[in-house]
C-alpha cells in the first residue's frame, strides 16, 4: 500500500487531507509540524510527502532542506501546500527541490491529481533505475551471462 506522510500544524486542513487520502486507499501518517514530519519519514520510509510551509518550530522550508540533506529521505517526493504563494516562495521551494506546490485554498480534485502525478512520476523514476540496473548487471539476457 502507497504510504503518504501529511505535513500540517493546522489540525482542520490535516484532518481533510488525512480522510481524503485514506479514503483513496492509501496509508497516510501525520505529523503536525516540521520536525515531527522530519522524524516520522525517517521511520517511515513514506512513498509521497505533503507538507505545508508555514508552521511552527520548523517551516516546510527546513523540513525539506533535512529531508534533502538526510540520504534515506532525499529521494522522496514532496509536495508543498501554501497561502505563500509568490513567485519568490515558488522558486525558493522549487529550488531547494519541492516537487510540486499547491496554493491553497485548493480542491480535493487538484491534490489528488498532484498526488498521482507525484506517485506516477516516482514509478517511472523507479523503473528506469531498476532497468539499467538490469543493464548494468547483465539483465535476463544470455549475453550477461559467463560459462567458464
Amino acid at each position: 500500500m502507497t504510504k503518504i506522510l501529511v505535513i500540517e500544524d493546522e489540525a482542520p486542513i490535516r484532518d481533510k487531507i488525512v480522510t481524503v487520502l485514506k479514503y483513496e486507499d492509501y496509508a497516510v501518517i501525520d505529523a503536525t509540524n516540521g520536525l515531527e514530519g522530519v522524524t516520522l519519514a525517517q521511520e517511515n520510509r513514506p512513498d509521497l510527502i505533503i507538507c505545508d510551509v508555514l508552521m511552527p518550530d520548523l517551516n516546510g522550508y527546513g523540513a525539506l532542506a533535512a529531508l534533502r540533506d538526510n540520504p534515506n529521505t532525499s529521494d522522496i517526493p514532496v509536495i508543498f501546500l501554501t497561502a505563500a504563494a509568490s513567485r519568490a516562495d515558488m522558486r525558493k521551494g522549487m529550488e531547494m527541490g519541492a516537487d510540486d506546490y499547491i496554493t491553497k485554498p485548493y480542491t480535493v480534485e487538484e491534490l489528488l491529481a498532484a498526488v498521482r502525478t507525484r506517485l506516477g512520476r516516482q514509478e517511472t523514476i523507479k523503473r528506469a533505475a531498476s532497468d539499467a540496473d538490469g543493464d548494468a548487471n547483465g539483465g535476463n539476457s544470455p549475453e550477461g551471462t559467463v560459462n567458464s
